[in-house]
């Protein structure tokens, strides 16, 4: 009994959430994190489990300033005169439920109603200060809390590649990682894309089949020696050409994209997010803070780890570093301590231009956006330690 319930608290993967669903549902569902396309498609998955099991009726309630917590504890006390089981939809904007919300939401947990399912959803991700308390832990024990995150760049290819198999495709490795690329930080972008490249290959595939087709409308397995006739439903294949030649790119990246990037040593990549990010308008001074930043915390915990500690208790002490402790060693393996302090002046020496402040001659620096943006080139790809032979203007 105690693993029963154990099992029962432990968090669900989105990916995992379609397996949980064909078993009995449970009484509550809490569905939270900043990643919008797997949230939305998590509380409709919910949603369709919920119906094919009989919870017909569905009241949606939103959680806004002003909101009455009496109206949940109507709806699941009281009978439906349509249906024997409801769903309540609860939308929980900003993700805290107050003092009044909380009691209420604790007091439901306490003793869920059998004919109702309680659908919770934030569109945002509660941080532990939300998860350590009274009404979150209620939830918890009595239902199921699926978390949301944003897909890591180097596990992109792989949701692309399990995608296309749901949907009915096989999406070839090279066209996923081309299609990671483009779409890099735009998951919803990247799922129309994986949709749009599966119909149109639908399409391909019928025209083709027509063509082939004999009197008795079979279709004859191009792939197989005996010409046995397969589903014109068959998986469709996406190819890197495929890819190429219909993808437009979606990506979206924001400064500390752009930092992690450099951490890593990725020159490619990280040109290609701060020319994204010029383009879209981001304003170089907000990159340059952000780059700074970085710099000087990764001089801060390489100064630990000359000191003796570990690269886990050096990243620990520093806030805001430790999620980003294998960036930081990579760094360190790539860039020695006083190398980076190197870059605190490059980082200087970009701030004045883009601030027209004098230089350490006492000159006035003039600039323009360009000068801003070739500064900022040039401090991430030293950050990456990749050499420039001769001075390229910005393009």
């Amino acid at each position: 009994m105690r693993l029963h319930e154990d099992t029962r608290r432990m968090k669900i993967r989105p990916d995992a959430l379609a397996s949980r669903l064909r078993g009995k549902p449970e009484s509550i569902y809490l569905v939270h994190g900043a990643e919008p396309l797997q949230r939305e498609e998590s509380l409709d998955a919910i949603r369709a489990a919920a119906r094919a099991k009989g919870f017909d009726e569905r009241i949606v309630l939103y959680v806004e300033s002003g909101f009455d917590w009496n109206a949940l504890k109507i709806q699941a006390t009281s009978r439906s005169l349509f249906a024997q089981k409801k769903l309540i939809d609860l939308r929980l904007a900003g993700g805290s439920p107050g003092k009044e919300g909380g009691q209420t939401l604790t007091w439901y947990a306490g003793s869920p109603p059998s004919d109702v399912i309680l659908l919770i959803s934030c569109d945002i991700r509660l941080d532990r200060r939300a998860t350590s308390t009274r009404w979150f832990k209620s939830l918890e024990s009595a239902g199921a809390v699926i978390e949301t995150f944003p897909i890591r760049t180097h596990e992109l290819p792989g949701w692309i590649i399990a995608r296309g198999k749901v949907k009915g495709g096989a999406i070839e490795r090279g066209a996923a990682e081309v299609l990671a690329e483009r779409n890099e930080g735009n998951l919803l972008a990247c799922a129309q894309e994986i949709d749009k490249l599966l119909l149109l290959g639908k399409g391909a595939s019928h025209e083709a089949q027509a063509n082939e087709s004999g009197d008795d409308g079979a279709i004859k397995h191009q792939g197989s020696p005996d010409g046995r006739s397969v589903d014109p439903e068959a998986l469709i294949v996406i190819t890197l050409d495929d890819v190429m030649s219909s993808v437009v790119d979606s990506a979206r990246f924001g400064a500390f994209d752009l930092l992690d990037s450099a951490l890593e040593g990725k020159g490619e990549r990280t040109m290609r997010i701060l020319r994204t990010l010029r383009d879209e308008g981001s304003e170089p001074i907000q990159i340059l803070a952000s780059l700074t930043w970085g710099i000087r915390g990764v001089c801060a915990v390489a100064k630990r780890v000359e000191g003796g500690a570990g690269i886990d208790e050096a990243a620990r002490s520093e806030p805001g570093w430790w999620a980003k402790k294998r960036l930081l060693d990579l760094a360190l393996r790539r860039i020695p301590r006083r190398g980076w302090i190197r870059l605190l002046g490059v980082a200087e020496g970009v701030d004045r231009i883009m601030k027209g402040s004098p230089s350490r001659s006492g000159a006035i620096v003039r600039w323009s956006r360009a000068d801003a943006w070739c500064g900022l080139e040039r401090l991430v790809l030293a950050m990456c330690n990749v050499k420039l032979r001769h001075r390229q203007p910005y393009s």
